[in-house]
Formats: structure tokens, C-alpha cells, sequence
């Protein structure tokens, strides 16, 4: 397959979203509600969501295939050529929020996007990566995950790692707090420089990496003893997450430009959040641990 071929994309990735959600409902023990829908506009998804399990306060894996016939103001923006051709975006997004706060939200999202126009070569290419929030940072927790990471794109190419890691520290910083969103992973967006086949492949082996990246992580921490204090911590620190979604990912302001559907894009969002007026941890505590240990970008596989 030298070729982008939609067909056998969507295919594997409504498998990889049955997988995840699979392996989510085994840890949680309820099953996550199957809600389909269709884009007047062209395309649809299914979306799979949790809330209120005995793990998972809520969490959502979503499969999306939307059309265009031009594109969104959002990604205009940034590719300006692709004015007037046809698109097609598809992919699957995943946010999970646990309810204890010792247990890191993480998001994943693999995607493939072609534009076509008569006469024309078409335009394709992958994005994707996945990143990890944890409240209260674990060393352990973070090597797992960026060791992962970095097993999953190694076969591909030395520079991949350092480059997508650069970018995921990059693109997942609050500008306006001056402040990483968590301890990172890998991103990576606009992807076709190894041609089609072997671009695919990197991107299957990043998706189907994540079981491995959060499975043990999460059952690590989710019998972890906490108060109202950690639950307080969570909820405040949640409050940067939804900044970011709504301020800043590109993914939030293409799925709403695009007319996508706002209850399948929204469900990154934390179901309880708050925000506290100029608030700093006590010195010392574990959650000034946070700031100073794990929000700062570095080189967790350094030995």
C-alpha cells in the first residue's frame, strides 16, 4: 500500500478504538456507552464515554471520519494552499480523567487527514502522539510512559523521539501560564516524510502503543489512599487542563469550526473543575513537588 488507502485507516482505527475501550472497561468494571452519530455536512463517528465508574470518573474514546468540501478557518490558517480542494479527517481521540487524584489524566489521538482536487496530487498526512497529567507526580510513572513512547517510534528513526518529545513539550504549554500542561510524551503533526507505507506504520505502532503507555499506571495508582485535600488539588489542577482545550488545542478549534459534534469534542472536558484567585501550594508539600519535580520539561529516559 505505497498509496493512502482511507479504507484500510478507518478500519484499523475503529479497531483500535474497540481495543482501548476494552481494556479501559476491564480495569473499571462498567461498560462505556456506544452513542453513533452523523455530520450533516458529511462523515460521522462513534463516540464511547464513561462517567461515573468505579475508576474512571470520566473518560471518553472517540472515532470521528468527517468530509469538507473546503477547509475550516482553523487549519486554513496554517496551510493556506488547500483552499478550494476537498478534505477528508478521521481519527480517534481519547481523554481519561480517574477519579483518584494520584491516578494521571492522559490523552492519545492518532489521525490521518488527505485533501484532493481534480487534476492534482492529493495532499495527505498523520498526526497524532499522547501525553500524560498527573496531579501528584510519580518518577516511575513518567519514565514508563516516556520509555513507551520512546520504544514506539525508535524502529522509525533515531530523531523521531527527541523531535516529537520537543514537540509535544512544545505544543502542550499554557502560553498564558507560562506553565507545561503535564510531564509530556510525544507529538506530532503534518507526518508524511517516510512515505506512505512507513508513515502509517509509525503511527499504528504509536496507537497501539497506548494500552501498554497508561494500563499499568492507572492500576498502579487506583487504590491509592486519598482525602479531600488531594480531590481539592485535582479539581484546581483540572482547571488548567480545560484552559488549555479550550484556549489553545488546535484539535478543539478545528472539530468546532468544522462542525463537528460538540458533545463528542467537549468530553475531554473534567466533570468537576475549579479555579482559586492567584493560589500557590505550601512550600514543601507534594503538590508544590508538582510545579518544581515534574511540570518543567526534561529528560525522563536520562539514566
Amino acid at each position: 500500500m505505497s498509496t493512502p488507502n482511507p479504507a484500510a485507516i478507518k478500519a484499523w482505527l475503529l479497531d483500535l478504538q474497540a481495543r482501548i475501550v476494552a481494556a479501559l472497561e476491564e480495569v473499571d468494571g462498567n461498560p462505556f456507552l456506544r452513542d453513533s452519530w452523523e455530520r450533516p455536512e458529511g462523515g460521522g463517528g462513534i463516540s464511547r464515554l464513561i462517567e461515573e465508574g468505579n475508576v474512571l470518573e470520566r473518560g471518553g474514546v472517540n472515532f470521528s471520519h468527517v468530509t469538507g468540501k473546503s477547509l475550516p478557518p482553523s487549519a486554513m490558517a496554517s496551510r493556506p494552499e488547500l483552499a478550494g480542494r476537498a478534505w477528508e479527517a478521521m481519527g480517534v481521540s481519547l481523554v481519561i480523567h480517574p477519579r483518584n487524584p494520584y491516578a494521571p489524566t492522559v490523552h492519545m489521538n492518532v489521525r490521518f487527514f488527505e485533501a484532493t482536487a481534480e487534476g492534482q496530487e492529493p495532499v495527505w498526512w498523520f498526526g497524532g502522539g499522547m501525553d500524560l497529567t498527573p496531579h501528584y507526580g510519580f518518577e516511575e510513572d513518567a519514565r514508563h510512559f516516556h520509555q513507551t513512547c520512546f520504544d514506539a517510534v525508535a524502529p522509525y528513526g533515531d530523531e523521531l523521539h527527541p523531535r516529537f518529545k520537543k514537540w509535544c513539550d512544545e505544543y502542550f504549554f499554557l502560553k498564558h501560564r507560562k506553565e507545561p500542561r503535564g510531564v509530556g510524551g510525544i507529538f506530532f503533526d503534518d507526518f508524511n516524510e517516510l512515505g506512505f507505507e512507513q508513515s502509517y506504520a509509525m503511527v499504528r505502532s504509536v496507537g497501539d502503543s497506548f494500552i501498554d503507555a497508561y494500563l499499568p499506571i492507572l492500576k498502579r495508582r487506583i487504590d491509592t489512599a486519598y482525602g479531600e485535600r488531594e480531590r481539592d488539588f485535582q479539581a484546581y489542577r483540572r482547571g488548567r487542563y480545560v484552559e488549555f482545550n479550550l484556549v489553545w488545542d488546535r484539535g478543539t478549534h478545528f472539530g468546532l469550526q468544522s462542525g463537528g459534534r460538540t458533545e463528542a469534542i467537549l468530553m475531554s472536558l473534567p466533570p468537576i473543575v475549579k479555579w482559586r484567585y492567584d493560589w500557590h501550594p505550601q512550600p514543601g508539600s507534594e503538590e508544590a513537588r508538582l510545579y518544581s519535580d515534574f511540570l518543567v520539561h526534561r529528560d525522563w529516559l536520562e539514566k
